[in-house]
């Protein structure tokens, strides 16, 4: 199981609408991935405002995703909820 982790750090100007990243960009990307499972973070504490992780099968699944027409959709929707450069971590999920 791969999971990737697009993690928003917190900075001085940083903006972020949580309601609209829930509501309308997350779930564009669940309905052209379809991964397996998604998990959205709203930060508390620590150095992320938020956080959303994608869960695929396989490496060879992720990279398909990532060669869809929607990938490209969901970069052009940033300014819409954020102007943070996500920092993205690919795992594997071993226990």
């Amino acid at each position: 199981m791969i999971r990737v982790s697009v993690l928003y750090p917190k900075s001085d100007g940083a903006t972020f609408d949580h309601d609209y990243y829930r509501k309308t960009h997350v779930p564009m990307a669940v309905a052209g991935w379809k991964p397996a499972r998604t998990e959205i973070d709203m930060g508390l504490d620590g150095p992320f405002v938020a956080a959303v992780h994608f869960f695929f099968e396989s490496m060879d699944r992720f990279q398909q995703c990532m060669g869809m027409p929607v990938t490209g959709d969901l970069m052009a929707d940033l300014p819409n909820y954020t102007n943070i450069e996500a920092q993205i971590q690919v795992s594997e999920v071993v226990g």
